[in-house]
């Protein structure tokens, strides 16, 4: 197609359109768009396209129309809105990846930390699209990644499909990481038998997929029989799956 095509069809395209082709589309999908001519520029940044984006990405912040957030009330547009919001997210990102940085030792995060992570991701107040824009990526830490996914399942009820198609898009499903934990040992005939170390390994995408066990372990932590539990990204001679029971 060349230009004058191009051109054509823009100008015999109705912009009711046009606003629902670009209202459909991802943030980045839209700025690509937008990109391409001035007539895509003006469709790309109409507020009713950006207030679709600001729905979709923060559903609870915009409920009331008279909310503070609302542009009618900070006398923004949309676009200045999300871009707003968006930068806000980032520093809060920021914050959380900090917290998981200090609290790592020898590459591992003690379980009482990675839930504190999970929690200032609530205080937080991120949504799904924000942990897949920030956490779910793979030049981070893995840790930062499984923190992401845990705090979606668990805390924020997203259905395993969702989140499995997240870590797809993302290409980190095949990232493995390696879940510790000690047990108190077992009475036997009034003596203890010494505690034990359980190991698992394995990968993301499993993880989300079916592995429960390992998901109880993190949102339980430290509690009853189980005394310690240690987090860290499984080495990578490590197969998914494995399993290990040791006496320490």
């Amino acid at each position: 197609m060349n230009m004058h095509q191009s051109i054509s069809i823009q100008n015999s395209l109705p912009d009711d359109i046009a606003l629902k082709i670009a209202s459909s589309l991802q943030v980045s999908d839209v700025c690509s768009l937008g990109s391409c001519s001035r007539f895509w520029r003006e469709m790309c940044g109409s507020d009713y396209v950006w207030e679709a984006l600001c729905k979709d990405r923060w559903p609870g912040n915009f409920v009331d129309e008279n909310s503070s957030a609302s542009p009618s009330q900070s006398h923004e547009g949309w676009r200045c809105l999300y871009i707003s919001k968006h930068s806000e997210m980032c520093g809060k990102a920021d914050l959380v990846t900090k917290f998981v940085e200090r609290a790592l030792a020898y590459e591992s995060i003690e379980v009482g930390n990675y839930l504190k992570t999970i929690e200032l991701l609530n205080s937080l107040q991120f949504g799904f699209k924000d942990v897949q824009i920030f956490l779910l990526k793979p030049k981070l830490n893995v840790l930062l990644n499984l923190v992401g996914l845990h705090y979606c399942i668990v805390w924020l009820g997203i259905p395993a499909d969702y989140v499995i198609e997240a870590l797809n898009s993302s290409r980190i499903s095949e990232r493995q990481v390696c879940v510790q934990w000690w047990k108190l040992g077992r009475w036997f005939y009034g003596f203890r038998l010494r505690d034990e170390v359980h190991s698992r390994n394995v990968s993301l995408g499993d993880l989300a997929a079916s592995n429960e066990e390992v998901l109880g372990v993190l949102h339980r932590g430290a509690i009853h029989e189980v005394i310690r539990v240690q987090i860290s990204a499984a080495k990578p001679s490590g197969t998914s799956w494995s399993h290990q029971v040791a006496q320490v």
